[in-house]
């Protein structure tokens, strides 16, 4: 893969509504997403981040890839994209097994392969021309479409994919544009395993792009109750590491004895004591929180730690309460400085 020059990080931030959205388009935030759970649905809140902003680039970061077709998944890019030509992006991420299987009655088997054929056969939709049929052949997914109404037209909007390990990493290069990191990532995850992962699956498709580097960064800021903010952040993290699915990153981490505490406490439902279990060199290593001074310090002492790309400054929403997290919203954009989108 040839080496090309990136430019400066932007920050984003997960979808507050259209009050939040403006402030945060004039202090400099450059992207939003939407997430995705049984409470909010990705799609219908890309099409109000599609009307309410003027610049930014929006998109799913992640909508839960095999809960829908490829023809949905497109169709929701593709009504976003009228409102926001130019500006949507797709971040698709596969789910817990347990959660395709138990939730949406869907297969989930075989996640890496499935993955990268569902983004061919998006792709097959998202790149229809007017006139010509739309077909695809994959393992997983077939279409065979003929479209008589002129409402086509190639979008080429950028694919992102969650990739926590290493094998939906190595995919997110090979048959994406990119990966969207978790708010857990640590620089040695990053290092060790993400970006290896990915240069490893660039090199075999060949391409002489750098792939996309977004992710979430949890971040609490709050200027009048830091300890507050930093219950939070460690409450956000606890409940992730509940997901077994990470013991990979657990065991790279070291992190065995604590993240067992937190199950412990999780399956008798004692938050506070799954908050405690997070040792400050835990949330060091994965958070940006306290004061606005706090933040400021950790994202210049992160650096190559955070995504290369676009960091998506995400406020805690494990029992943290919508209006709370508004104001972890608003106070996050004290940390970029004048409007310029570069941290203080």
């Amino acid at each position: 893969m040839t080496a090309v020059a990136r430019g400066p990080r932007g920050y984003g931030m997960p979808w507050r509504g259209a009050e939040v959205a403006r402030a945060a388009e004039q202090a400099g935030i450059s992207a939003f997403c939407s997430g995705e759970f049984v409470d909010h649905e990705a799609y219908s809140m890309l099409a109000e981040m599609a009307i309410c902003t003027e610049r930014a680039e929006i998109g799913p970061g992640i909508a839960y890839a095999f809960a829908r077709t490829p023809y949905a998944h497109a169709a929701g890019i593709r009504s976003a994209w009228r409102h926001a030509e130019g500006r949507v992006f797709l971040g698709l991420g596969s789910g817990a097994f347990r959660i395709n299987r138990d939730w949406f009655g869907v297969e989930a088997d075989r996640p890496v392969a499935r993955m990268s054929d569902l983004v061919g056969a998006i792709r097959a939709w998202l790149h229809a021309e007017n006139g010509a049929p739309v077909r695809y052949e994959g393992e997983f997914y077939r279409i065979d479409a003929t479209v008589g109404a002129p409402v086509l037209g190639r979008i080429d909007a950028p694919v992102l994919l969650a990739g926590f390990n290493k094998g939906m990493a190595a995919a997110a290069a090979r048959v994406s544009d990119g990966v969207i990191g978790h708010g857990l990532f640590t620089r040695t995850w990053w290092d060790d395993v993400v970006r290896p992962a990915l240069e490893k699956g660039a090199a075999e498709a060949e391409h002489d792009r750098a792939p996309l580097e977004h992710g979430w960064v949890i971040t609490a800021i709050d200027d009048a109750d830091p300890e507050r903010a930093a219950e939070d952040a460690r409450r956000m993290i606890a409940f992730y590491l509940t997901v077994k699915t990470y013991d990979p990153y657990v065991e790279h981490h070291g992190w065995t004895a604590q993240v067992a505490e937190i199950r412990e406490a999780f399956a008798r439902r004692d938050f506070a004591a799954m908050g405690r279990a997070v040792t400050d060199d835990m949330l060091d290593a994965v958070a940006v929180y306290g004061s606005t001074a706090d933040g400021r310090a950790a994202l210049a002492r992160r650096g190559d730690s955070l995504p290369r790309d676009i960091a998506f400054l995400a406020p805690p929403s494990f029992l943290v309460s919508e209006r709370r997290g508004r104001r972890y919203a608003q106070a996050s954009l004290a940390l970029l400085g004048d409007g310029t989108g570069e941290p203080a």
